[in-house]
């Protein structure tokens, strides 16, 4: 197991909830605020919004924009960063940069940190590209690339050590640097980013993304993360 990890930093309080009070201002006489004391519970909401809003894909997906979650993610690889950055809606992002954040880069070099702390590389085993020839990546080259990466830390607190700024000795690093990012999104966001890197040709790494992710949807929201499981999860249909 790898040492990905996503955590949710906060989250809209009863989110289905706010979603049925949005959805039922759409078509009530009244102000919805007026009747605060008589809305569903949080379950009960849930139920409602699949039946009324979600059931039948009709596609006014609206009420849903109203629930925020920011999430901390942590581990990836700056290459499934980039493919999760990319064609989002609504999706905000600070992400751990290069410029201010090259000490870990230095620590594998002085033994304070692991090389796979800083650095990702696939497990060993059978792989598919994408035309579909298939390979194995074996543990000869892994140990090989872990070697590289180790001696391009090395060139980098060489350059450093010389007088070279972080953003200038960045370029020497691997391309897979771990970085950290804080996620803020959504509820409609947050299937949108689902919709588009759970699918199967997805990296590899952005579909474990995905699955972790999932995990903190079905706590926050659990009635709407169980629709989506059923109508939507990766079937890579037009993102709602």
């Amino acid at each position: 197991m790898d040492k990905f990890k996503i955590e949710v930093i906060t989250s809209t309080s009863n989110p289905q909830q706010l979603v049925w009070a949005a959805m039922h201002q759409d078509y009530s006489e009244d102000l919805v605020w007026d009747n605060l004391d008589k809305f569903p519970d949080e379950e009960k909401a849930g139920e409602l919004i699949v039946k009324h809003l979600l059931s039948g894909n009709k596609g006014h997906y609206g009420p849903l924009e109203h629930p925020q979650i920011t999430f901390n993610v942590g581990f990836f690889p700056h290459s499934m960063m980039q493919q999760v950055r990319t064609h989002r809606v609504g999706v905000s992002f600070d992400v751990q940069s290069n410029r201010y954040t090259g000490q870990r880069i230095i620590d594998v070099v002085t033994g304070k940190r692991d090389v796979e702390e800083v650095f990702y590389l696939r497990p060993v085993g059978d792989y598919t590209n994408r035309q579909g020839k298939k390979y194995t990546y074996t543990q000869a080259q892994r140990q090989e690339d872990l070697a590289w990466c180790l001696e391009a830390c090395k060139r980098y607190k060489q350059r450093i050590d010389e007088g070279l700024s972080e953003e200038h000795a960045r370029g020497l690093i691997p391309f897979d640097v771990r970085q950290h990012f804080v996620l803020s999104c959504n509820l409609r966001s947050l299937m949108h980013l689902l919709d588009l890197r759970w699918k199967k040709d997805a990296q590899l790494e952005a579909q474990q993304f995905c699955e972790l992710l999932f995990v903190h949807f079905q706590e926050w929201t659990p009635a709407v993360a169980q629709w989506y499981l059923e109508a939507r999860a990766k079937k890579a249909r037009l993102s709602p």
